[in-house]
């Protein structure tokens, strides 16, 4: 892959690590909010029922949930970088063969190209 594109996809993936740092970031707030106010007795005026503190449950384990997708988002992205850094970015790893540029625009996590992804699926059953 030329110099060109190499750092169109850097910046792509710094845009989409700032991004997701924030989202982290709003994610672990909701998070703090939620465990405080559920330590205190607090449950944001509701009356102290069992379906309001099922629902103040469920939506800590939904944060719990969307913390840990975009902290793995956020790791990959960073593998990302490295293998930008490392000269192996846009590489499958299966085939050793160039990942389109479509894909890596679409997905610029990608370690597959395309034909072994789906190999890779339908192997899986996925």
């Amino acid at each position: 892959m030329d110099k060109e594109k190499l750092a169109y996809f850097k910046s792509l993936l710094l845009d989409k690590r700032e991004e997701v740092l924030e989202r982290i970031e709003r994610l672990r707030e909701v998070t703090m909010e939620s465990n405080y106010s559920d330590s205190y007795g607090n449950h944001s005026g509701y009356a102290y029922h069992m379906a309001d503190q099922g629902t103040d449950a469920m939506e800590r384990e939904k944060s719990f949930l969307f913390l840990s997708r975009e902290e793995k988002y956020h790791k990959q992205i960073h593998q990302a970088l490295q293998r930008i850094e490392l000269g192996e970015f846009g590489v499958c790893r299966v085939c050793d063969e160039e990942i389109d540029a479509k894909r890596l625009e679409i997905v610029p996590t990608a370690r597959t190209c395309v034909p072994c992804k789906i190999s890779e699926s339908k192997r899986y059953g996925r």
